[in-house]
C-alpha cells in the first residue's frame, strides 16, 4: 500500500478550529532501487503478496513513487513520528519500540525510524487485543494501545492505535513510521474509530470535513513543501471556489462512481466504483483502460521496472487523460502522469497499472497523480467528496 514520500515536516497554523498541515515529499525509493540493482527483486515480492490476498486486504497500492508525510506526536511526554496520512485505510499505527527487525529500523538509505516506546508514555494504556492489518504491498501485526495523539495543532486524548511488533520487509525500504487512515470507522480494523472521528466527536473542528491539496513535482529530492492537509475548513488558498461534490456509494473508503474515461482517440464509457487515495501514488484503472492508454500513448512494458513506459520527450505532449465524475470532467495533462524514474533509454514511466482484486473492491484508484491536479474535499459531514482546480506556481 504505500506512498511515498520525503521526511514530512510539519507546520500547523491554527485559526479556531480550522488546522493547516504542510506536507514534503521525499525521493523516489523506486529510482533509487533501480539505480542500485535491486528492483526487479523486490517487485517480484510485491507481485507474490498480490497474488495472495487475504479476504481483509484493503485495496491500497504503493510503486514506490514519491509520497508525502506529515508528523504526529503520541504519549506523554510526546513522542514523533513521521507517518502518511491515508484516505484509503481508517487505522493508525506506529512501529512498537520492540521491533529490532530490519525493516523496523530501516534499510540502508532510509533514515532510522522512530519507534513508540509504550514505558516512555505515562499517559499510555495498553490495551492487549491483538491486531493485523493487510495492505497490498504487506502486513504490520501488533496490539492495541491508547494514548494522546497530537497533529498539526490537534489533540485526540484517547486515540487507540496499532502498535506493531512486526512489519513487512516492504516497509523499511520508506522513510515511515507509520500509517493514520483517514477512511470511515467501517473500513477500520478492529472497530478502531479513526482519529479525524474522534476529533469530530471532541467538537474539534469547525467543520466536520478536510481538504488535501498536493503541489506539482518538480524536484522530489528538494525537501520543499510538497502539499497541505486543511482539517476543519475549505482551503480556499490552494484551491478553486468552484467545487463540485459527488455523494459517496460506500462509506468505507472515500468511494465514488466514475462514469467516463477519455484519452487521444481512445474512450470507456463503463460505470465503475472508484476511491480517492492519498497513501497511493497513481492511478490503478481496469485493465481495459489499461489498454486504451497503452494504445493512445505508445507506451511499453517495461519488465525490470515492472511498469509502462514512453519517452521522457514526451512528458508534455502526449494527450490528456479525461475522467468524468458526476457530469464533470477531469483532465489530467501528461506532465502528471509521466513520471522519471530514471529508467534509463531516455523512457519514463506512465503513472497507471492495472487494478488487482476485484468482487468487493472497486475498481478504480484515484491517488496523486489525480489529487495534484484536483483537490480533494473530504466532507464527513455530508458523506460525500468533492473537486477542484488545484492552484500551483509552476
Amino acid at each position: 500500500m504505500f506512498k511515498l514520500v520525503v521526511l514530512a515536516t510539519l507546520v500547523a497554523v491554527l485559526h479556531a478550529a480550522v488546522i493547516e498541515t504542510k506536507l514534503k515529499r521525499v525521493p523516489s525509493v523506486a529510482e533509487r532501487l533501480i539505480r542500485e540493482g535491486t528492483w526487479t527483486k523486490k517487485l517480484a515480492e510485491i507481485y507474490k503478496r498480490r497474488a495472495n490476498f487475504a479476504s481483509g486486504t484493503q485495496p491500497t497500492y504503493d510503486w514506490y513513487d514519491d509520497f508525502y508525510l506529515s508528523n504526529i506526536t503520541i504519549g506523554t511526554p510526546p513522542q514523533e513520528f513521521l507517518i502518511v496520512p491515508d484516505t484509503g485505510s481508517s487505522n493508525l499505527w506506529v512501529i512498537d519500540s520492540s521491533c529490532n527487525s530490519q525493516a523496523c529500523q530501516g534499510y540502508p538509505g532510509v533514515p532510522s525510524k522512530h519507534r513508540f516506546n509504550k514505558g516512555a508514555s505515562k499517559s499510555f494504556k495498553e490495551l492487549g487485543t491483538p491486531f493485523s492489518i493487510q495492505y497490498g504491498s504487506g502486513s504490520c501485526d501488533g496490539t492495541l494501545g491508547q494514548d494522546i495523539v497530537q497533529f498539526a495543532g490537534l489533540t485526540v486524548k484517547t486515540q487507540v492505535f496499532g502498535v506493531a511488533s512486526d512489519i513487512a520487509d516492504v516497509f523499511g525500504y520508506q522513510p515511515v513510521d507509520g500509517i493514520m487512515g483517514l477512511g470511515w470507522p467501517a473500513l477500520a480494523v478492529d472497530g478502531v474509530v479513526p482519529p479525524i472521528q474522534n476529533l469530530i466527536s471532541q467538537g474539534s473542528l469547525d467543520k466536520p470535513l478536510f481538504s488535501v491539496w498536493l503541489d506539482r513535482k518538480i524536484r522530489t529530492d528538494s525537501g520543499a513543501p510538497a502539499g497541505q492537509i486543511t482539517y476543519g475548513a475549505i482551503d480556499g488558498k490552494n484551491c478553486d471556489s468552484n467545487i463540485n461534490y459527488v455523494p459517496l456509494t460506500s462509506k468505507t473508503y472515500w468511494q465514488f462512481a466514475l462514469s467516463g474515461f477519455s484519452t487521444g482517440s481512445y474512450s470507456y464509457s463503463n460505470t465503475d466504483q472508484v476511491i480517492s487515495d492519498t497513501g497511493t501514488s497513481w492511478i490503478y484503472a481496469p485493465q481495459a483502460v489499461v489498454d486504451g492508454v497503452i494504445s493512445a500513448t505508445g507506451a511499453t512494458f517495461n519488465g525490470d521496472a515492472g511498469v509502462y513506459s514512453v519517452p521522457c520527450s514526451q512528458m508534455k505532449t502526449l494527450p490528456d487523460w479525461v475522467l468524468t465524475i458526476g457530469g464533470h470532467k477531469y483532465t489530467i495533462p501528461s506532465v502528471e502522469y509521466v513520471l522519471d524514474l530514471s529508467l534509463g533509454g531516455g523512457q519514463c514511466a506512465l503513472t497507471l497499472n492495472t487494478m488487482f482484486g476485484g468482487g468487493y473492491m472497486p475498481s478504480w484508484i484515484l491517488g496523486d497523480t489525480f489529487i495534484r491536479s484536483y483537490c480533494n474535499f473530504y466532507d464527513v459531514g455530508n458523506g460525500r467528496i468533492g473537486f477542484s482546480k488545484a492552484h500551483h506556481n509552476l
